[in-house]
C-alpha cells in the first residue's frame, strides 16, 4: 500500500499527540508522507482528520471552503489551577471555592459571540518568533496578547460532585481550556479541565470517525484498512467540478494551462472518475493550482 493516498477521520484517542497519531496511520497504510487538520492536545481526544499521501496536499483547500465551527465536550474541576490549565500541568494557584450552579449558569452568556480570548501560556501562539509553550516550558514569563475569537455556543451539560461537564460551538483559534479558566475567573475562582473531547471539526463529525485502536487491530489480524480510507477528494465537495479529457488531462498535469470555458474561480479537475488536482480558472484559461 505504499501508493495508498487518501484520508482517514480519526478518533484521536487521549494520551498521543495528534502527529503521532498521524505517523501511526501513515505506518499502517505504507505512506510515507502524512499530516492533519487542525490540532488536538496531547491530552484531547476526538475527531482529527489524517491525510495520507498526495491527499496531503489538500489540506489547504479543506480549511478554506469546509465550515470554521469546531464543538467540543470539556470537564473541568473548580477550586485550582494548573500552569497548562489542565490536570497534566503543575497546580500554580488553588482557592477552593466551589461556586453554585446558578452563578456558573450566569457566567455563560458572557462568553458567547465574538469576544477577546487570552490564550494559555502553553499554546501554540507566536510571542517574539517563538511558540509560547516553547518560553513556558523554559519559565520565561510571556504577556500573550488577547486574540478576536467566536463562541457560537456554551452550555453546562453535566455536574457529577466536582466534575463539571460543557459543550461549546466555537470559530478557529478557541482555546477550550482558556474558556474553562474565564469561567472560573468570572466565578472569583480557579478551574482545571480534566476531559476535551472535539465531536465536530470541519463539518465533519466524531459518529463517523475511526479509532486507532480499532484500525490497528485489523492490521494486526492481517486485514487492509482500506475501507475506511477516504478518497483524495473527501471534502472538497463544495468547490465545482471541471472535467477534461484524456489529451488536456495530461496537458493539465505537465503544468499547462487550457482554454476552457467553465466559470472563474477554484475547481475540482478530473480526468474521467479520477480526480487529477485543484485549478483555477481565470478569463477562460484553466492554471493548474495542485495536481496530483
Amino acid at each position: 500500500m505504499s501508493n495508498t493516498s487518501g484520508f482517514i477521520l480519526l478518533d484521536k484517542p487521549s494520551g498521543i499527540s495528534s502527529r503521532a497519531a498521524g505517523a501511526r496511520i501513515a505506518h499502517m497504510f505504507g505512506a510515507r508522507t502524512f499530516g492533519h487538520i487542525g490540532t488536538l492536545d496531547p491530552m484531547a481526544s476526538g475527531v482529527l482528520p489524517i491525510a495520507i499521501g498526495a491527499a496531503t496536499k489538500m489540506i489547504p483547500f479543506i480549511e478554506d471552503v469546509r465550515p470554521s465551527t469546531k464543538e467540543y465536550l470539556f470537564s473541568l474541576q473548580f477550586g485550582f489551577e494548573t500552569d497548562t490549565l489542565d490536570i497534566t500541568g503543575t497546580e500554580i494557584a488553588r482557592s477552593g471555592i466551589i461556586p453554585s450552579r446558578t452563578d456558573v449558569l450566569a457566567t455563560l452568556p458572557q462568553l458567547i459571540g465574538n469576544i477577546a480570548q487570552r490564550p494559555p501560556m502553553y499554546s501554540a501562539v507566536h510571542v517574539n518568533g517563538r511558540r509560547a509553550y516553547e518560553l513556558a516550558r523554559r519559565g520565561v514569563q510571556t504577556d500573550i496578547p488577547p486574540r478576536h475569537i467566536r463562541i457560537d455556543a456554551l452550555e453546562l451539560v453535566d455536574i457529577n460532585g466536582n466534575e463539571w461537564t460543557f459543550r461549546v460551538r466555537c470559530g478557529r483559534g478557541t482555546y477550550v481550556r482558556a474558556i474553562a479558566r474565564d469561567i472560573a475567573y468570572k466565578c472569583d475562582t480557579y478551574a482545571t479541565v480534566n476531559m476535551i473531547r472535539r465531536t465536530e471539526t470541519l463539518g465533519f463529525t466524531i459518529k463517523n470517525a475511526v479509532q486507532l485502536d480499532f484500525l490497528e487491530n485489523l492490521v494486526n489480524n492481517g486485514v487492509a484498512p482500506t475501507k475506511y480510507l477516504c478518497a483524495v477528494d473527501f471534502g472538497l465537495g463544495d468547490i465545482p467540478v471541471l472535467n477534461l479529457d484524456g489529451k488536456s488531462a495530461v496537458l493539465y498535469r505537465n503544468g499547462g494551462f487550457i482554454a476552457t470555458s467553465g466559470p472563474g474561480g477554484m475547481c475540482r479537475v478530473y480526468s474521467g472518475d479520477e480526480f487529477i488536482g485543484i485549478g483555477i480558472i481565470d478569463a477562460g484559461i484553466l492554471r493548474p493550482k495542485r495536481t496530483i
